[in-house]
């Protein structure tokens, strides 16, 4: 199965979640991503979900210097981005749940 159309699904889940307990810069996001499991994702695909949470109100963004290079942009979940990572959470559980059971019934090894 192709998983890159599977993580165009769940790519905003996956950012809120990672930045549920830590706020983050895009690098240290993409890794945090790539070190959990998501391997696949791509620096621009997480970029670009950065931008479109924080113009969604979903986050908040603060620069903090830097003494290698540029300064950094970290983005942290506010309010409606902890709303939103709730909503959503229970969505993917509820469909991960279906989906496991629809497997299982068939015998359709994990």
């Amino acid at each position: 199965m192709d998983t890159t159309q599977l993580l165009k699904g769940v790519l905003d889940l996956a950012v809120l979640a990672v930045l549920k307990d830590e706020d983050g810069y895009g690098y240290d996001i993409l890794r945090r991503l790539r070190t959990a499991g998501l391997e696949e994702v791509g620096d621009a695909s997480v970029y670009g979900t950065l931008r479109r949470l924080f113009q969604a109100g979903l986050l908040n963004t603060y620069v903090v210097p830097s003494e290698e290079g540029p300064h950094r942009k970290y983005y942290g979940l506010n309010a409606a981005g902890r709303d939103q990572l709730n909503r959503a959470g229970k969505t993917w559980r509820g469909f991960a749940s279906t989906m496991d059971a629809l497997l299982d019934e068939r015998g359709v090894a994990a």
